[in-house]
């Protein structure tokens, strides 16, 4: 018979089973589990992918669109092929004697060894391709490559031995007779017959079969959903071709339901986009003008976008987003931050800009390894009840400190209505508006999950989440899929370490590769670093290295370059424009450096010297205490700024609520409350404190639209400091004569930076230990004697000064770098750990896409998601604070209202609230735990609790500090972990 006989009820076998429910013995047949990913896979391709991802994949493939198309489907639904083998089908007894006689008899030998479906998919799947006339003449032949995609939709791409394991006489003696075989090939023809996949591609780009292999990931995630086949399952039989029909509908019913359906934004003026801008400024004008032309003549490419803190820049992203997804065939935005908390800040800003186009529905995704804890994403809601401290265990996070205090600088819910998300207060009416609103961009189902939010057409996320599509990890093809078929947006990029940088290099090569738009954006990013950038992109994107290497890819600063991937050429901002836009954003801003003795605080009550940092940073900010005004405190570590605050207590005269602490290692809830509250304290629309003084460390540092009026910093490097800077008087020029600074601030007054230099007893710069795994130790040098030869004073203008202050110490010609023996030695230090980290980050990398022969060269490394690292050293464990009551119960709180769950099966509530109570911290901390540090025995089977570790206190007594082998940490309730260690 023929596939049009088997298409037809009762034309083919269907007793072969996919899915099994040992509880009704119900199974599914595995030609409609194989109908129902083929049906999955060409609604995603019609409905999800980009146009730009359709064409890569033809193009990659040689064929038309709607072959592509049909290939796509008929790969995904041999995704499960491997199933059809004696060893797989007899895992189940009720399922295996359903089996008719001549597979039984036919079965053969069956190996003990139990059967990898994605190795058996894969074996199988080259002879039936070979059959079909698909050419295997090597590693990037058409069978080869599509029996690699066929394998590595289970996560990995496999490496097929044509003349080893995957050889036809071997496949042979593990996967059933000849009667296996040719129901086999029955199947796959049908498959193949059902989806119309008649042509033959004579290639198979390793793009084209990356995308395709993310798409069959997405569609057997779908289609095997419990539901959906256990539902199919119990309906009338039906032949393969009515059931492939009724497939397609409930293909279109699953790929909505999860949302994954692309959304085009209606058209709405600049000024509806961004509410807060009544018009664009003179560059994001520019953009606007120039952009659409170049796109439209030479296609995708990358843009960069360099300007000063403050300016505009997201703003200029979103709007090169709309450009280009409408003349590339992209569709959304990723938006790659490099913390949680300037992404959390990110995902507000795109969720905004969406909300604004007032679509139906749009989800608008967070992806991060914090972000369940993110109140305003999960929607979690803090009652008064909650903000009490008496909040059901399972309940929202609460707005209190664990003893029952209000942390500082948190206000008191208004009587009658509920804790806003950033510890305000929010009226019931306001609130109901706000989640009302939230409906058009809060992600159900599949994206509501942690490893799919990259998937939705808009997403904000850590640029570590990105990072993973080039490390050799389970679905990293699938990473690469949601990434590759939107506008890429790559903020704050100068603030990787070498470890992370030549990762996102590897990253812009692939998605030059795949048509991908990218926008970069800094404010102090060195030219070298711009144009490597760009430079990756290109060449992923086709274009000669040799040529690349000697081009400049830096824009004029401050202003604007667009690199179009067709040429390679660098299109820039025109002059006029730029010349007018440097204008009007000038502001003055003074860096003073003053010399300082570093000591730690130790005993709380030490007498502290007159040159000591902790004396300078008092003295320096008296006029905030005396008078009024906001002050920021910027240190360099987490017992700095805990010493820091410790001190300014002793002295500080007026409400103790105008001191406030931020920092890391803060329990989660407590520091997502500060953070919020400090962002919309001392952002644009205020409410503004009369008196606040924050002390924190590199928190508040990039992307944050807050505005302080006096600054102190430790020393950093010149890049930092500019971007600190960025927070000082940040709104200079729109609140000039409003009344919004505080008496003191003069009419015409220069925003003043203070950066404090540790000299030692020689007389020169002495970079704590400490300070050293924050930042190069030659970056602050640099940065020190860069201030020692402006005379310690430096008068800058910004954006203008900008650039030239960054090549100076960041460059890669920094007249520093010789400038004294001292500086010689740190730059050959840096420069050799430079390179360690490269080589380090280099091993783990999957190769670029041009050098790839097999798929498997993007798996030759076993790694899963936790063990690889997208920055060195950032492999934390979570410690979870707890206190010991009088009954011996652990609970959350220190009141003890908040038992800690001790249970197998906890509510996602419950979960979310252990987790915003946890602190990260180095994995080497806690690499010796008692058995006291253990969580409990119930949670041992839970992926997000298993890991944690315990800190356990008795909760009548706040000074007790837990050892873990040298070191000793303690939860305090104001200053947060301290951490100490025994020599």
């Amino acid at each position: 018979m023929g596939v049009v006989e088997d298409a037809r009820f009762g034309g083919i076998d269907l007793g072969v089973w996919a899915e099994f429910e040992a509880a009704t013995w119900t199974s599914y047949p595995l030609l409609f589990r194989m109908l129902d990913d083929a049906a999955v896979a060409a609604v995603l391709w019609d409905r999800f992918l980009s146009s730009s991802q359709c064409a890569v994949i033809a193009e990659g493939l040689g064929l038309g669109m709607e072959q592509a198309r049909s290939l796509t489907a008929l790969l995904a639904g041999l995704r499960e092929l491997g199933k059809l083998v004696p060893g797989f089908q007899r895992r189940e007894r009720g399922a295996w004697e359903r089996l008719g006689e001549d597979l039984l008899t036919g079965a053969g030998r069956i190996s003990q060894v139990p059967v990898e479906v994605d190795r058996s998919s894969m074996h199988v799947a080259l002879g039936v391709l070979g059959g079909l006339g698909f050419a295997a003449r090597g590693n990037s032949s058409p069978a080869v490559r599509c029996a690699q995609v066929v394998g590595g939709m289970g996560g990995r791409f496999l490496q097929v031995d044509v003349a080893g394991s995957a050889a036809t006489r071997r496949v042979a003696a593990t996967v059933g007779g000849p009667t296996w075989r040719e129901l086999r090939a029955r199947y796959a023809a049908l498959v193949r017959y059902l989806t119309g996949a008649v042509m033959v591609p004579e290639r198979v780009s390793v793009q084209a079969a990356v995308l395709m292999t993310g798409v069959g990931m997405l569609a057997g995630r779908l289609s095997g959903q419990r539901g959906h086949w256990l539902e199919a399952a119990h309906m009338p039989a039906f032949g393969a071709a009515e059931h492939f029909a009724g497939a397609r509908v409930r293909a279109v019913e699953v790929v909505g339901e999860a949302e994954l359906e692309r959304v085009d934004l209606e058209p709405v003026s600049f000024a509806t986009a961004h509410p807060h801008l009544a018009a664009p400024n003179d560059l994001q004008a520019s953009l606007i003008a120039q952009l659409p032309g170049l796109v439209g003549e030479y296609g995708v490419g990358i843009t960069v976008i360099a300007d000063g803190t403050g300016s505009g820049k997201s703003v200029g992203a979103l709007e090169v987003g709309r450009i280009c997804n409408g003349g590339c065939g992209t569709a959304g935005v990723a938006w790659l931050m490099p913390t949680t908390a300037t992404t959390d800040a990110a995902w507000e800003t795109l969720e905004a800009y969406v909300r604004a186009h007032r679509p139906e529905r749009v989800p608008v995704t967070l992806a991060h390894s914090r972000s369940r804890l993110n109140a305003a994403y999960t929607g979690t809601w803090l009652t008064t009840e909650a903000a009490s401290g008496h909040a059901d265990p399972a309940g929202a996070m609460t707005s209190l400190m664990p003893d029952g205090t209000r942390p500082a600088g948190i206000p008191a819910p208004a009587e009658g209505g509920s804790a806003s998300l950033d510890g305000g207060a929010r009226e019931p009416t306001e609130a109901g508006e706000w989640a009302a609103a939230r409906e058009m961009t809060a992600p159900e189902g599949l994206l509501d999950g942690q490893d799919a939010a990259l998937l939705a057409q808009f997403s904000a996320a850590t640029i570590d989440q990105a990072q993973m599509a080039v490390l050799p990890v389970q679905f990293s093809a699938l990473r690469l899929l949601a990434l590759s078929g939107k506008t890429v947006v790559v903020d704050e990029a100068h603030a990787l370490t070498p470890y992370s940088h030549l990762q996102l290099l590897r990253l812009l090569g692939w998605l030059g590769s795949m048509r991908t738009p990218v926008v970069l954006l800094s404010a102090t990013m060195p030219s070298s670093t711009s144009s490597a950038i760009v430079a990756a992109y290109l060449a992923g994107a086709g274009r000669e290295p040799g040529r690349l290497a000697a081009a400049d890819y830096a824009p004029a600063f401050p202003g604007w370059l667009f690199a179009d991937a067709a040429t390679g050429t660098a299109h820039r901002m025109e002059a006029t424009a730029r010349i007018r836009h440097c204008r009007a954003q000038t502001r003055p801003l003074r860096v003073t450096m003053r010399a300082v003795t570093y000591r730690r605080l130790g005993d709380v009550s030490r007498e502290v010297d007159p040159g000591e940092r902790l004396a300078v940073i008092g003295q320096t900010i008296g006029q905030v205490a005396r008078e009024g005004g906001c002050a920021m405190v910027g240190c360099a570590t987490v017992a700095d700024s805990q010493d820091t605050y410790g001190y300014l207590q002793r002295s500080w005269p007026g409400d103790p609520g105008e001191l406030m602490l931020l920092h890391a290692r803060f329990p989660g809830w407590v520091r997502e409350q500060r953070t919020g509250w400090v962002r919309r304290a001392l952002g644009p629309t205020g409410p503004r404190p009369d008196r606040l003084v924050v002390v924190t460390t590199s928190m508040l540092d990039t992307s944050l639209d807050i505005d302080v009026d006096m600054m102190v910093s430790d020393l950093a490097s010149i890049a930092r400091l500019l971007q600190r800077a960025g927070r000082l008087a940040r709104f200079y020029l729109s609140w000039q004569n409003t009344g919004h600074r505080p008496p003191w601030w003069s009419p015409g007054r220069v925003p003043h930076l203070t950066v404090l230099q540790p000299l030692g007893a020689a007389g020169v710069t002495a970079v704590p230990a400490e300070w050293r795994t924050v930042e190069p130790a030659f970056l602050l040098h640099a940065t020190a004697a860069l201030l020692q030869a402006k005379n310690y004073d430096l008068q800058l203008n910004v954006p203008a000064d900008v650039q030239d202050l960054v090549e100076q110490v960041h460059g890669e010609h920094s007249p520093f770098a010789s400038e004294t023996a001292n500086l010689r030695r740190l730059l050959a230090g840096h420069l050799e750990r430079t390179v360690a980290e490269e080589h380090l980050s280099d091993v783990q990398l999957i190769p670029p896409h041009d050098r790839v022969s097999a798929l498997a060269d993007l798996h030759r490394q076993y790694l899963t998601s936790g063990q690889a690292a997208t920055r060195l050293g950032t492999l934390p464990r979570r410690l979870l604070p707890c206190y010991l009551t009088a009954g011996g119960e652990l609970a959350l709180d220190r009141a003890g209202t908040q038992p800690l769950p001790d249970q197998r099966y906890l509510s996602s509530r419950q979960v979310r609230h252990i987790l915003q109570h946890t602190v990260p911290v180095p994995a080497a901390w806690v690499a010796r735990p008692a058995p006291q540090h253990r969580p409990p025995a119930s949670w041992d089977q839970h992926p997000l609790l298993a890991n944690l570790v315990l800190l356990p206190s008795p909760a009548r007594d706040p000074a007790h500090t837990e050892h873990y082998g040298r070191h000793r940490l303690r939860m305090d309730d104001e200053l947060g972990l301290i951490h100490d260690r025994v020599n």
